[in-house]
């Protein structure tokens, strides 16, 4: 007997709907699976085999022959195995071809039946959506971020016994058996909400880093802080989460995306709810920066993807390192490419950086600085220009004194910030609604002219820095989109000369 069961399939952080073909026949016995299968997939003859044997089937000899379609891409993962197992099943006619409809089964089985978790999840259960599923079979630790999807009845199983019993019960008494799992996508955006994070009200001094970090999460800017060593450069990066607008759901789901195919959402938190901020340490590889392996998984650029990447220390991270960032900061995206084929993961982030202005960390303090010319030209050389040149906001952290120390009175709160940030934010809504566009960082060249117009007295001040700074045209388009944000921060419709005044200050012409 042949049939069809609906499986899902990763290819990079999307999904794509995969058809478990399975025919059994009278004939010599053997299992044959064929469909461009990686190692997992095709150990998963013995993971079903033995799982079906342990829980009381024992297959009859016949030939079963399987196939995953289609066959032009590359099956990789655990997720099949359930699917193979329900497809035997009712091709040796231990169930019927009623319970396959319009049902998506997912799921790694252990050789004693029991139905194991699997990443991805996320994807495949948007794609189901869009596909029109009505219902979706899947582990019952991975039933919670199955619900974050709505429109699908999620069942979550233990064990292939249960599902079995599930299926043989009819859709009706079933739902009885095993209720169908739901969750609050509010109530976790409000919990997370709720979870203390460090405050600018710690900071001491530093007004200008302060109002630079304003803009930078305002308008999604990438942010590079030069300062000698406890200044406050680091305290500040980690407080900047606590003053970025919360993530919408359209944006959740997309980091939820990230985190499910690398099997990262914890439990008891089905999807991402707020800003990632990851903060690698400067010994990280290339691969897993970028991301790759023999069996591609997303690198800390794409899992910072809509948040922050905070890089401590950024010369130390090493010229080959750094260059990494090049285009992922410029297209959003990270690409890898493999021999059978190329994988785009997002990687739309706000770079924050930090760094001391040389070796020792004292310059142009002679008094305290050891270092020489050629030492400090080295070690600023480790970033080059052209990653220079992608950073919006550059802006230097100076040694805080005593008596800012020693008041008592505290600085501006996270809260009072983030009410700049939040009206900035709103306008840009407005602004974009409709637009492929979240922030004003992420416009394109050819939409500048449109959303960064310039008066004519303006226009003649940018054309004489753009002279007198030897901009480069990346360089006009950051302090244009730089000034735009301040302007929204100034609530200001029009872009005026002070704001790009301010903007081009924060070009980077002497790090």
């Amino acid at each position: 007997m042949f049939c069809k069961v609906m499986a899902g399939g990763i290819h990079g952080i999307t999904s794509f709907l995969a058809q478990v073909e399975v025919d059994s026949t009278q004939a010599m016995p053997g299992f044959d699976m064929v469909g461009l299968l990686g190692s997992e997939v095709r150990e998963a003859k013995e993971r079903v085999r033995v799982a079906l044997k342990n829980s009381g089937f024992q297959l009859p000899p016949r030939r079963i022959t399987v196939n995953i379609s289609p066959a032009d891409i590359r099956k990789e993962g655990s997720a099949y195995d359930l699917p193979i197992a329900i497809g035997i099943l009712v091709s040796v006619e231990k169930l019927t071809e009623e319970v396959l409809r319009n049902t998506l089964f997912i799921g790694e089985l252990g050789l004693n039946g029991e139905v194991k978790p699997v990443k991805g999840i996320l994807p495949m259960m948007l794609m189901a959506k869009e596909q029109g599923i009505k219902r979706c079979i899947l582990p019952k630790d991975n039933s919670m971020e199955g619900a974050v999807v709505e429109g699908i009845k999620v069942i979550g199983v233990s064990s292939l016994i249960e599902t079995l019993g599930y299926l043989m019960e009819g859709e009706e008494n079933a739902d009885k058996m095993i209720a169908p799992t739901r969750i609050d996508r509010l109530s976790l955006f409000i919990q997370e909400e709720e979870k203390k994070i460090p405050d600018f009200a710690d900071i001491r001094g530093q007004e200008m880093v302060k109002r630079a970090a304003v803009i930078a999460a305002a308008g999604f800017h990438h942010l590079l802080i030069t300062g000698t060593p406890g200044a406050g450069k680091t305290m500040i990066a980690k407080r900047i989460p606590s003053i970025l607008p919360p993530l919408s759901m359209e944006e959740s789901l997309e980091v939820s995306k990230i985190y499910s195919v690398s099997g990262l959402l914890k439990e008891g938190c089905p999807f991402i709810t707020k800003r990632p901020f990851l903060h690698p340490h400067h010994t990280i590889s290339r691969q897993a920066l970028a991301g790759g392996g023999r069996i591609p998984r997303p690198g800390i650029l794409s899992l910072s993807h809509r948040g922050i990447l905070f890089l401590d220390e950024l010369p130390e991270f090493g010229r080959e390192n750094i260059e990494v960032l090049r285009q992922p900061l410029e297209d959003k995206e990270v690409q890898i490419a493999r021999n059978y084929g190329s994988i785009t993961y997002p990687a739309d982030i706000m770079l924050v950086a930090a760094m001391n202005p040389c070796p020792c960390g004292f310059y142009p303090n002679r008094e305290r600085c050891t270092c020489t010319e050629s030492q400090i030209q080295k070690y600023r050389g480790r970033i080059s220009g052209p990653i220079y040149d992608r950073i919006d906001i550059c802006v230097e952290a100076k040694a805080v004194e005593l008596e800012q120390l020693q008041r008592k009175e505290e600085g501006k709160s996270s809260r009072e910030l983030k009410e700049q940030v939040m009206r900035a934010r709103r306008v840009q809504e407005k602004r974009y609604l409709g637009s492929p566009y979240f922030f004003n960082a992420d416009l394109e060249n050819k939409d500048i002219a449109k959303y960064c117009s310039l008066g004519k007295e303006e226009e003649k001040f940018m054309e004489s820095m753009f002279y007198s700074l030897n901009l480069s045209a990346r360089a006009y388009h950051r302090t244009l989109k730089v000034a735009r944000t301040i302007a929204d921060v100034e609530e200001s419709e029009e872009i005026k000369r002070e704001h790009l005044s301010e903007a081009v200050c924060y070009r980077g012409f002497e790090v």
